[in-house]
């Protein structure tokens, strides 16, 4: 699941961990791709909602990027969006990354 993120991640040098959590209350499953790490700690997340069709696909309900701090979140429909979203502000991505890499160098 998100492949194309993930491979979007890797891209620009971001580690990220990922998890699933099966709430027992509700029928979607949720997909938690935490990333950012700073200090040991991953601060941001993409929290996926997703059930499956009766074909046995995965069907993608919602798409939630939570940042470190953040009150209200940006919520996506889709991957495509989601990705559209991240290509427009990858530059705060690799400006932290391309800062650390310097800095070690050094």
């Amino acid at each position: 699941m998100l492949r194309r993120t993930k491979n979007f991640l890797n891209a620009h040098g971001v580690e990220y961990e990922k998890e699933h959590v099966n709430p027992l209350m509700v029928p979607e499953r949720v997909y938690v791709l935490k990333f950012g790490k700073r200090d040991g700690e991953f601060l941001n997340r993409f929290i996926v909602e997703h059930s499956y069709t009766w074909t046995g696909r995965d069907k993608i309900n919602k798409i939630t990027l939570r940042l470190h701090g953040q009150k209200h979140p940006r919520e996506f429909a889709n991957e495509a969006k989601l990705l559209q979203y991240l290509e427009k502000h990858a530059d705060r991505y690799v400006k932290k990354q391309g800062n650390k890499k310097a800095g070690k160098n050094s």
